[in-house]
């Protein structure tokens, strides 16, 4: 099955995934215990401001009426208006996006850029100071917080050295981007210490199999048999951890994001909850479960890049 069709064989698959998960998501979200008007108006608000609040998100109608309301809207790409923020709820996600979107960038270059050589120089060093220095890095990105790294490097390079800016987004692209550094760094150290561990033990298997010694044996420089045989074999199963790091990204941005101060998509979403917002919590979901689902995808097909004899069935 040649690559074009297969991906529009697994788009349509995406369809029934992504209707069961609106499902879930909206039937979810009606359960929290609470009453939103409450939450939303506060305990001072009159009974008239709350009937009136309880008319306007159709909280009388049937469930089964509110779903398809809802259904028919997101059919024309219409996820409904915030009423904390009074504004529609697709503006407020176009605009939170790319910073989440930009922060998980940032973690994937971190983690690609650094764990990928590391982990490659530990297999290679196997047992060899290298090694052991590496190990003990990733144990040590595997066991510390977060949160508690975030603030870490926030005292030293944001206040103490003032290299990188504390709690500010900026206005220009530049300082978008310098406000990005510290966040990735904290968040791919832990993707980093599971990525080495993985590539360090793919290496040392693969270096002690028959073709790569059948290799050296026809006279290949160490350099191509390193790159060709063993570093290219080893991505394999270490693309799909990353790629399943990067979907989780997206919910585990909501941490970084409030430690950082960015104005990200993880922070309107913990806002929404804490204020049942209904319509911002479902479509920050449905975006979230999109992206998942586009990455599974983009993922199958990399590892047919990597490996011809995978084939897209």
């Amino acid at each position: 099955m040649n690559r074009l069709s297969y991906i529009i064989r697994r788009l349509i698959q995406m369809i029934p995934v992504f209707f069961i998960v609106t499902v879930l998501v909206f039937v979810l979200i009606r359960c929290i215990p609470g009453d939103p008007a409450l939450t939303m108006l506060g305990d001072r608000a009159t009974h008239e401001m709350i009937e009136a609040y309880r008319q306007k998100i159709g909280y009388y109608d049937p469930l089964w009426l509110q779903y398809f309301i809802f259904l028919k809207d997101l059919l024309h790409f219409d996820l409904g208006s915030s009423l904390r923020y009074s504004e529609p709820v697709i503006n407020l996600i176009l605009e939170r996006l790319p910073v989440t979107i930009g922060l998980t960038v940032s973690v994937v270059f971190f983690t690609v850029v650094i764990g990928f050589p590391l982990g490659f120089m530990a297999g290679k060093k196997r047992n060899k100071l290298p090694d052991y220095i590496i190990r003990i890095y990733s144990l040590f990105g595997l066991s510390a917080p977060q949160f508690w790294v975030g603030l870490m490097l926030l005292l030293m390079f944001g206040v103490k050295i003032k290299l990188f800016p504390v709690s500010n987004w900026g206005d220009t692209l530049p300082e978008h981007i310098m406000a990005l550094i510290l966040p990735g760094i904290t968040q791919a150290l832990g993707i980093m210490a599971v990525i080495i561990r993985n590539l360090r033990n793919n290496v040392v298997d693969i270096s002690g199999t028959s073709y790569v010694t059948f290799a050296r044996s026809k006279g290949l420089s160490e350099g191509r048999i390193d790159l060709r045989y063993i570093f290219r074999n080893a991505l394999l199963p270490t693309t799909t951890i990353l790629s399943l790091w990067i979907a989780s990204l997206l919910g585990g941005c909501i941490i970084i994001e409030t430690v950082f101060n960015l104005p990200g998509l993880g922070a309107l979403m913990i806002n929404s909850v804490l204020s049942r917002d209904y319509s911002v919590i479902q479509g920050g979901v449905l975006i979230f479960v999109i992206t998942v689902l586009i990455i599974n995808l983009i993922t199958d097909i990399i590892y047919s890049m990597l490996d011809p004899r995978v084939t897209l069935n």
